[in-house]
């Protein structure tokens, strides 16, 4: 997280988050370091699909069509949160899935940097409890924004 911290202090970028099935672990976790008031921008929980569609503008169609645990969902909340932050980062981390198609242990990270959406897919053992879940999912996702920010 440090590193994280280094790149956008040094860079004077902001970093703003949506996050869904982590219930807000990745903003907890990049508001651990003591001087993340110079880089955090705002942090949203978009837990339900409604908030998804109304706080960063994913659209109704994508949601009924590829649902929430879906690359398109994961594109267009990091392009919603950067037309509504203005964050120079935003990164997603969200949701988990549940059926055959969507397995639990399944999430999608988007990162939306310099004008580029990016967005990794993630997929656990389903056996791992929920906590630890959030946990690795959090880790990927934060081990995602660093490889994203290592390129400047």
């Amino acid at each position: 997280m440090d590193r994280i911290a280094d790149i956008l202090i040094k860079q004077g970028l902001t970093i703003a988050t949506a996050e869904s099935c982590t219930g807000g672990l990745l903003s907890s976790r990049l508001t651990d370091v003591s001087r993340s008031s110079a880089f955090v921008h705002l942090n949203f929980v978009t837990y339900a699909n409604e908030a998804k569609n109304k706080i960063l503008g994913v659209s109704l169609e994508t949601l009924e069509k590829h649902g929430a645990v879906s690359e398109e969902c994961a594109r267009e909340m990091a392009e919603g949160l950067h037309k509504v932050t203005g964050a120079d980062t935003t990164g997603i981390a969200g949701p988990a899935g549940g059926t055959k198609e969507k397995p639990v242990g399944l999430m999608y990270s988007g990162i939306y940097f310099q004008g580029k959406t990016s967005v990794y897919k993630i997929l656990l053992p389903s056996n791992i409890e929920r906590v630890e879940m959030k946990q690795k999912f959090t880790k990927e996702v934060l081990n995602n924004i660093y490889t994203t920010l290592n390129f400047l």
